[in-house]
């Protein structure tokens, strides 16, 4: 497959995205999440094996829950989106290679090697987040990402009992643009960019 896309298709992803701290009284479908979920999981991972595990906070109940891990500057905006999705990343995501990479018995790279397994979940599953906001926008969203939580605080709330950890919160919904602050500044490429 080849091609470009197109500049408003890059306009939507990237160059008139914003991060959003506002939102509409819109709530986001479960079909949109749906439809997020099943264009983010095509990024690529390495050996296909798909860390990343996503838990959607929409109820008053689950926000609630969620909000004594917010950082106070965090709190209005998270309570206040539609969704707020928990970026995770499992750390036993090797026991799922045999299905999601059958061809070689890569479970056996993992198995028994804690540190290597847990850079790999963590660095792919933060590859997996940045997809996510890419789909997120891709499908009509505005995002929130953020740090800014109690990461142990989230864990044990959310993910008590399994190998998931969080990594990092996405607010999701429909912004209100008349919010944002103008657009920051960004590196140029001979800032940012070495060509050897």
């Amino acid at each position: 497959m080849s091609g470009k896309l197109d500049d408003a298709g890059m306009d939507l992803i990237f160059r008139e995205a914003r991060t959003h701290n506002v939102w509409l009284d819109q709530q986001v479908s479960d079909a949109t999440l749906h439809e997020l979920y099943d264009l983010m999981k095509y990024g690529p991972t390495s050996a296909n094996c798909s860390p990343a595990r996503i838990v959607f906070v929409r109820s008053r109940e689950a926000k609630e829950r969620l909000r004594p891990a917010l950082a106070k500057g965090n709190v209005d905006k998270t309570m206040n989106a539609p969704v707020t999705a928990i970026i995770g990343y499992d750390l036993r995501f090797y026991d799922r290679l045999p299905e999601l990479f059958p061809h070689t018995d890569a479970r056996s790279w993992f198995t028994g090697k804690e540190e290597l397994a847990d850079a790999t979940a963590k660095r792919n599953g933060s590859l997996q987040g940045a997809y996510f906001i890419i789909a997120a926008r891709a499908v009509g969203l505005d995002c929130g990402p953020m740090s800014g939580f109690d990461q142990a605080r989230v864990d044990a709330e959310f993910f008590a009992g399994t190998d998931v950890r969080s990594n990092f919160l996405c607010n999701l919904g429909y912004g209100d643009a008349s919010a944002l602050h103008p657009r920051s500044p960004r590196l140029d490429f001979d800032e940012a960019c070495t060509l050897l």
